[in-house]
């Protein structure tokens, strides 16, 4: 509702789990809605796999069209409330998890959503999130309300949220939290409007950059699943080629399953192939069970070299393909609702602040705190009215900014490059001083608005 900025049909929205279905929120002509059983028969939309889920699930589930301009460059699948408590002893009638793996292993990005109040991972939450394993580079966290308390609180509220995700999500890396509160009311609690606003914008800018690498993740999840294939293919014809031709299949099955482990470590070996590659062996043993390993087929190696073939030199020849392909197609970026106005205008992020302070006024914006820093710079012993490279940086250094930055400070402040500073200069680089000191970076070239009145070229008149 936030990024579209307007209702589309079977939205609920409430401080409780309202969305009992899975809703996938698509670009349509027209407004409306198409029931689970209806939409995974249609062979334009991408949801047909999802019949195997059964009926307790398709009527769980719905497409809504309607045309708003974001939904041109991406679809949006909002997935029930998480039940919690007494509520996730009644079953749903189908298989949660498998669903959101099966929307997992296709979405571009998940996104998980906590609430300031409710940090509490519930046992239905743990396990929807253990369902998302494999596919940790696509998780962002959002912590939403978090205008409700203050910076104190808050500081607590992301500490404890951290190390509730870092009991559920087994990863070495930090999973990346967009703090916020996202929705259009005013703010509650004010004090950490910058921090809301950097922090909107960045995931802004992460949902903005998916329609570019789209193609690239597609080609990333092809290459995942042909190395899955080959590796099942080694199990398969292992187990095949292990069965006795006459007596004691059934016995024979049993002791492969439970010595599954040890089927890994030796195909490990024999291949050189990496144990990541494998499938989960629980999962694995669960699914052989109901196989006939009599069935299965031999290993075919022409078969492997093709894939192997594939790996090596078709992909690298696609890849070239779709980076010639990006630079040639104009900047695809997410366009309509919340992105619109977020990158231009007054309430763009960061204009205004910083270095881009003054950059819309006519008087120099360094000029309001000259005197305070004319008063520093006599003091400094200017010869001809300049001061040298030694005094400037004994002032400089007062500011307790590693040298690399005083060392980028001075090089835009020195617009004449004499290595040294006159009045306006020196004043110029108090003010990048402060800049930094408040937080801000230094840009790379010095914007025109803050080049001091003396040192502009004047406007050169045609004739």
């Amino acid at each position: 509702r936030y990024l579209l900025e307007q209702d589309f049909p079977g939205m609920r929205i409430g401080p409780e789990p309202t969305t009992d279905s899975f809703i996938a929120v698509m670009y349509g002509d027209s407004e409306g809605s198409i029931p689970g059983n209806a939409l995974v028969v249609d062979p334009k939309k991408p949801f047909r796999k999802l019949s195997r889920f059964g009926n307790a699930f398709l009527n769980r589930f719905m497409c809504s069209q309607l045309p708003n301009q974001v939904l041109k460059s991406i679809s949006i699948i909002d997935s029930p409330g998480i039940l919690s408590g007494e509520k996730q002893r009644i079953s749903r009638g189908y298989d949660f998890c498998q669903v959101l793996q099966w929307f997992a292993e296709r979405v571009d990005r998940i996104i998980l959503l906590f609430d300031a109040h409710k940090l509490d991972i519930s046992d239905e939450f743990s396990e929807a999130i253990k369902s998302f394993r494999g596919q940790d580079d696509k998780i962002r966290v959002v912590l939403n309300k978090a205008d409700q308390v203050d910076t104190q609180q808050l500081m607590r509220v992301y500490g404890a949220l951290m190390w509730s995700l870092g009991k559920v999500i087994n990863t070495p890396e930090v999973l990346r939290v967009y703090i916020g509160s996202f929705w259009a009311h005013p703010l509650r609690n004010t004090e950490n409007r910058r921090l809301f606003e950097a922090e909107a914008q960045d995931l802004f800018m992460d949902i903005q950059s998916l329609p570019q690498k789209a193609a690239v993740r597609k080609l990333n999840d092809l290459i995942k699943r042909a190395r899955l294939a080959k590796v099942h293919a080694y199990i398969i014809s292992y187990l095949k080629k292990e069965m006795p031709s006459v007596f004691g299949k059934e016995n024979k099955k049993k002791e492969l399953i439970s010595r599954l482990p040890e089927i890994y470590i030796q195909l490990q070996r024999e291949y050189h192939i990496s144990a990541g590659d494998f499938p989960e062996v629980k999962k694995m043993q669960e699914q052989l069970e109901a196989c006939d390993f009599t069935k299965f087929h031999s290993l075919k190696p022409k078969l492997i070299e093709t894939v192997d073939n594939m790996l090596a030199n078709k992909i690298a020849s696609l890849m070239s393909l779709i980076r010639q392909e990006e630079s040639n197609m104009l900047t695809e970026m997410v366009r309509g609702g919340a992105f619109d106005g977020t990158m231009a205008g007054p309430f763009g992020h960061g204009y205004g602040e910083g270095a881009k302070e003054g950059a819309d006024e006519d008087e120099w914006v360094v000029a309001r705190d000259k005197p305070a820093y004319d008063e520093i710079f006599y003091t400094l012993s200017p010869i001809n009215g300049k001061i040298s490279g030694i005094s400037a940086k004994k002032e400089m250094v007062t500011s307790k900014l590693p040298n690399s930055v005083l060392g980028k400070i001075w090089k835009l402040a020195d617009c004449d490059g004499d290595g040294m500073l006159d009045d306006e200069e020196f004043a110029l680089a108090k003010h990048l001083i402060k800049i930094k000191l408040d937080g801000y970076e230094i840009p790379g070239t010095l914007p025109s608005h803050l080049v001091p009145p003396s040192h502009r070229k004047p406007f050169q008149t045609t004739e």
